[in-house]
């Protein structure tokens, strides 16, 4: 069987399998006659006449804004605080005990804090996701620079590159394929915890339409917000990946160097 044929086939397997598995909901819910699983045509109508049009400014908006800010932020402070502690054997020695103890506590827990001292806007929700989301690009990222081989390291000295430049273009391309490891995982994460935060003390957002619906007993906007939540978090993941794919690209080239 050649490339192209085994490509080919296994792009039909990735259409097929999920596009039966819809199939077989689709027949399940039309006959089942259970109001908790409404038929998935309805939850399809539903899902059109809410998401499309009706609540994108007041509930798909804000979710997604809270989202990007927590899940930036977290990245940007993770990446930071991570290469510094990842360069100093001492700053690691000395924030060690502080960092396995604040990344035990299940962000869940926080809300009731978070409620109290920060209140029950936005700033809550973007906290929660930032607080999910830090910790294990945070630790990717001191794993990565740890792990930088020796010889790079040598070579960046020999040349006489330094400061910003030795940073830049040695330190943090090095780091790079287990940073975005962690950025992927943060990812899903904030997805989660923004569902959590909205269910909580909110007025607006995906998790707080859900939740309402389920306390309404309108089952089919339930399970169309739900669907939303599936297909944001599926299209996340596709955009991280065409991102990681582009900005890799040279570590999967190294890589197939160093197979052969």
């Amino acid at each position: 069987m050649s490339a192209r044929t085994r490509r080919l086939l296994e792009l039909a397997v990735e259409i097929a399998v999920p596009i039966a598995l819809v199939a077989l909901i689709w027949v399940y819910t039309d006959t089942s006659g259970t109001f908790y699983y409404p038929p998935l045509s309805e939850v399809f109508a539903r899902f059109a006449d809410t998401w499309l049009f009706e609540r994108v400014g007041s509930d798909v908006w804000p979710s997604l804004r809270r989202i990007a800010l927590g899940y930036g932020g977290a990245v940007i402070v993770a990446v930071a605080v991570g290469t510094a502690l990842g360069s100093s054997r001492t700053l690691r020695r000395a924030t060690g005990p502080i960092v396995e103890f604040l990344r035990s506590i299940p962000p869940p827990a926080l809300i009731p804090f978070g409620i109290v001292v920060i209140g029950v806007g936005d700033d809550m929700k973007v906290f929660i996701i930032a607080f999910v989301c830090l910790w294990p690009v945070l630790l990717n990222t001191i794993d990565g620079i740890q792990g930088i081989d020796p010889t790079l390291k040598d070579t960046a000295r020999v040349f006489g590159i330094s400061g910003k430049d030795r940073l830049l273009r040695v330190t943090l391309p090095a780091a790079s394929p287990q940073i975005f490891a962690g950025m992927r995982l943060s990812l899903s994460l904030a997805l989660i915890l923004m569902v959590i935060s909205e269910m909580v003390a909110s007025t607006n957002g995906i998790g707080f339409f859900v939740l309402q619906s389920q306390r309404s007993f309108a089952i089919a906007e339930m399970w169309s917000g739900i669907l939303l939540l599936g297909i944001l978090g599926y299209v996340f993941n596709l955009a991280f990946m065409v991102v990681e794919r582009r900005v890799l690209a040279w570590h999967r080239g190294a890589r197939a160097s160093s197979l052969g």
